[in-house]
């Protein structure tokens, strides 16, 4: 087997009242006014606890919002070798 290395970066307009915490394990996500946190990955993740099971939404109005908000997107694919 190969590693590969997968790199996402999005720039996008948010809402002034998102904040960036850190859960215990030192992982930046967003905390919502909504009392939810987000975490993008390769698809939005949602939880009501940062430091419990994150998950995607069913919600598809929310979905389409949080990447309605996306206004560049860069993937990039290496292997890598060692």
């Amino acid at each position: 087997m190969r590693k590969l290395r997968v790199t996402l970066e999005l720039e996008m307009s948010v809402p002034d009242d998102w904040e960036l915490v850190e859960t215990s394990e030192g992982m930046p996500v967003l905390s919502l006014p909504n009392g939810t946190f987000l975490d993008m990955a390769m698809e939005p993740l949602f939880a009501s606890n940062p430091e419990e099971t994150w998950s995607s939404t069913d919600d598809d109005t929310l979905l389409n919002d949080i990447l309605d908000m996306v206004e560049s997107e860069a993937v990039t694919y290496e292997f890598v070798r060692h």
